[in-house]
């Protein structure tokens, strides 16, 4: 029997955490392709679920993100889902200076409420989480305890990792170099109006 496959992609955790480990290299990436090498032989992919938030107050960041999502929008089978994006401001506990560090907020809630949807709409038998946000143990739990025969996997970002998901989750695995190297989008694409928008010079 055929297992229905769900991803459902944090998509800041996952681009911090192949920054972090591979610089700039990876981050060109084409999420369906991703999701795809993902699956076992057994199972299909149903859907890939984004969730990410605009980024603001950086022109350069922003245009960068920008021609990303215009490439993701290309991808089939795909939904983009966007909280909010804010600058926090944090005091060095050494000199005192203050400095404006990003953050999103909603992922986190936003992600918990597809999943239980689609569990209770039985759109999946295993969902695939690409996080490490232990904020989600809450969600896989409920779905574990209300769909017992529902599997719900957590891949890890590179350099990323949640003791309190390995834990909780059904299975959990790192997404290695090979998975993302596998799945880049090429360095020069159409996206859906025709445009042609290449990959970013810094991302190379």
């Amino acid at each position: 029997m055929t297992e229905r496959v769900i991803t459902y992609i944090d998509g800041f955790n996952l681009y911090f955490g192949i920054k972090s480990k591979y610089g700039r290299k990876y981050i060109w990436l084409n999420i369906y392709c991703l999701s795809k090498e993902l699956l076992k032989p057994s199972q299909s992919l149903e859907r890939v679920k984004y969730f990410t938030a605009m980024i603001s107050n950086n022109p350069s960041k922003e245009k960068r993100q920008r021609t990303y999502i215009s490439a993701l929008e290309t991808l089939p089978g795909t939904n983009l889902y966007y909280g909010k994006y804010q600058l926090n401001n944090h005091k060095c506990p050494r000199c005192g200076n203050i400095e404006h560090l990003p953050s999103e907020k909603m992922t986190d809630v936003n992600i918990a409420t597809q999943l239980l949807s689609d569990a209770f709409s039985n759109h999946f038998d295993v969902a695939i989480l690409i996080s490490a946000d232990s904020d989600l143990v809450g969600p896989i739990k409920m779905v574990k305890n209300l769909f017992p025969t529902k599997k719900v996997v957590v891949a890890f970002p590179p350099n990323r990792t949640s003791n309190e998901l390995q834990n909780t989750a059904s299975a959990y695995f790192r997404i290695g170099r090979q998975k993302l190297a596998l799945s880049q989008f090429p360095n020069s694409m159409k996206i859906n109006n025709g445009v042609i928008i290449k990959r970013p010079t810094s991302w190379k």
